[in-house]
């Protein structure tokens, strides 16, 4: 007799073993249909695995988490049994999930074009319609390899031996399609309804460029048309959101060959950049944080001491002098043990708290570079806290309510918390590392928020509390973190004397909230679209004349503005007032005011929104005192 928990804690049983949807159609037909994948005893598999002992069984629909991945998975062999049957003697490589799809690179005499697209996703169509089962079958390692040399998978064949020999291999058949792949898959292509492919590019088998360039075919795969429908949508959206585009438009920074992955920022970019920075400086001086400056290179010694040498040497810059090896630095907690290392601490001065807006130099690969969101040189509004053990919980939950407060500030209201564990490799043993999470957790549970967990994903050194931003379309950004360090202070000689005149190892807090300054405004400028709130933009207001006999006037408003710390400008231009309003509404400015003879006369300013809304007329000093109550958001 076998016996079969499922999620609700009820048992079924059976007299002898029973697959996935054996078990799904004894519950009824409507789940059996809905069947595509079943999770046993946390494992997930096909519907058609084997279940020969009790165990606990969870029936995978299209309203299980798990679902998406194995929709996408399925629709990548999709595409391949597609590409395979349009373009004979195309040999497939590798296919796997990626955020919001999936990809296939393929070998094949020429290079595919956009124009392939369409044809294969209408042959996808068919084969869906044919609904044809998917099963599941197993092989030798060398009997794996000489079916693939057999077929002319000659790319497969290269994979599969660099695996163990005794090592079984699965492989998964539909139609006269088979490929390598652990699963697991849908049962059959009828169950793939919602997909399209995206674009093509180049890419070097394996990552290397001495190898062959094979086409890589991007698509997208979702539960139903609905949610495909609103995924593109909201890249419809993005691309007029595009960080890059509204740079130019505005005139925020710019980018240039000669200087790749790093950024020039024009003097209204450099506006939004001081007024991000001056609001977290003010944030961290409230809390309690001392700000702190140090140096952009150190020994590699240093970072061989650090960990950072083992474990990020391939993503440094590097530089000689006199002999001597340097790291331009990645990061800035190295720097900041250096300056709790340069005096003698009791447990009474901890926590202690420093801050940099520290600039950090990462040698990312070129292909990785996109605009201000994945650069090579970037400032952090980095910090760390040296503190007991007994202090973590309070520093952590403190930490929390700053970063909220500030996402809020921004115009972020939906924000999801993660916690990172520990990964391969690390340092430390897993007695330090189980402590390190606990007291994450238990902040986390102070704070009274739920999260979720990522295994493996902490940083080397500690895990971590990462917090995912969701923005005005939809998409989910990961903006600040919160990392337990047991390791570095003891690496790096960090002490303080506790209360029996002991020398001790104080635990080390890596934290920031918006992380790098670059990408967070990239992702500000594309959540507002350029439309930024008044406290935020970098010019707030223009004043514009009608004629000639405004401009002083106009020109001594906007000085005065200015000079009490607004970003207000003057347009004087000897053009009508319709073009002016025009090009400075393209322009996203707050707010357009207007000054003819009327106004002039009565010592006021005629007031309208970027949206044309007519706000009336007012003074100076009353528009002044508009502009600082949306100041005052800041804190």
């Amino acid at each position: 007799m076998i016996a079969i928990t499922l999620p609700d804690g009820s048992r079924r049983e059976f007299d002898n073993p029973v697959t996935v949807s054996d078990v799904a159609a004894s519950i009824g037909p409507g789940l059996a249909k809905a069947a595509l994948a079943g999770k046993v005893d946390g494992q997930l598999v096909d519907t058609s695995f084997r279940i020969d002992r009790d165990a606990e069984l969870a029936i995978v629909t299209d309203k299980s988490p798990e679902a998406l991945d194995v929709l996408r998975h399925s629709t990548a062999h999709l595409l391949a049994q597609a590409v395979q049957r349009l373009f004979p003697g195309a040999q497939v490589t590798i296919g796997p999930v990626i955020d919001n799809g999936f990809f296939y690179d393929f070998a094949y005499e020429r290079a595919f074009t956009p124009e392939d697209l369409p044809v294969i996703e209408a042959e996808m169509a068919k084969i869906v319609k044919e609904a044809l089962p998917v099963s599941r079958s197993v092989k030798s390692r060398d009997d794996a390899v000489a079916h693939f040399k057999g077929i002319g998978e000659d790319f497969k064949a290269e994979i599969i031996e660099g695996i163990p020999a005794d090592q079984e291999l699965s492989l998964y058949s539909q139609g006269e399609f088979t490929d390598l792949c652990r699963g697991p898959h849908v049962p059959g292509t009828d169950k793939l309804r919602a997909f399209k492919l995206m674009k093509v590019a180049g890419a070097y088998w394996r990552g290397d460029h001495n190898n062959q360039m094979l086409s890589r075919i991007y698509g997208t795969a979702w539960l139903n048309d609905k949610d495909l429908k609103a995924y593109l949508h909201q890249l419809e959206e993005a691309e007029k959101r595009d960080h890059r585009k509204i740079a130019k438009q505005q005139d925020l920074f710019h980018l240039q060959e000669e200087a790749p992955g790093l950024i020039f920022w024009h003097p209204k970019g450099w506006s939004i950049w001081q007024v991000v920075e001056q609001h977290m400086r003010k944030v961290y001086r409230d809390s309690g944080y001392q700000e702190v400056r140090c140096p952009q290179i150190l020994d590699v010694e240093l970072w061989k001491k650090s960990g950072h040498w083992d474990n990020y040497k391939e993503n440094m810059f590097f530089t000689e002098s006199e002999k001597r090896t340097y790291a331009l630095k990645p990061m800035n907690c190295p720097g900041h043990v250096q300056v709790y290392n340069s005096g003698l601490h009791s447990y009474r001065d901890l926590p202690i708290r420093y801050g940099e807006f520290g600039a950090c130099h990462r040698n990312e690969p070129s292909g990785a570079l996109h605009g201000i969101l994945r650069v090579r040189g970037f400032t952090q509004d980095d910090g760390h806290i040296f503190c007991t053990e007994d202090q973590i919980e309070a520093e952590v939950t403190a930490f929390h309510q700053q970063a909220m407060e500030v996402y809020k500030t921004f115009g972020f209201t939906d924000v999801q918390l993660k916690i990172a564990l520990r990964p391969e490799p690390r340092l430390g043993d897993d007695a330090t590392w189980d402590k390190a999470e606990h007291a994450l957790r238990a902040a986390l549970r102070a704070a009274g928020v739920e999260w979720e967990e990522l295994p493996g994903e902490g940083a080397f050194y500690g895990p971590k509390i990462e917090y995912h931003l969701k923005d005005a379309i939809g998409r989910t950004w990961q903006l600040g973190t919160m990392q337990v360090d047991f390791m570095m202070p003891g690496r790096l000689g960090a002490e303080y004397i506790d209360e029996h005149s002991q020398r001790k190892h104080p635990v080390m807090l890596h934290r920031a909230i918006v992380g790098s300054m670059e990408r967070f405004i990239g992702i500000l400028i594309e959540h507002h679209a350029g439309y930024f709130p008044a406290w935020l933009a970098p010019v707030q207001a223009v004043i514009m004349n009608i004629t000639d006999a405004q401009a002083d006037y106009v020109d001594e408003a906007a000085k005065t503005l200015a000079n009490q710390g607004f970003r207000v400008i003057s347009d004087l231009r000897n053009e009508k007032i319709g073009y002016k309003i025009r090009e400075h509404t393209l322009q996203r400015l707050p707010y357009l005011l207007v000054a003819g003879d009327r106004e002039k006369e009565n010592g006021l300013l005629s007031l309208r929104s970027r949206g044309g809304e007519d706000l009336g007329t007012m003074s100076v000093a009353d528009f002044a005192a508009r502009l600082r109550e949306e100041q005052a958001i800041q804190g």
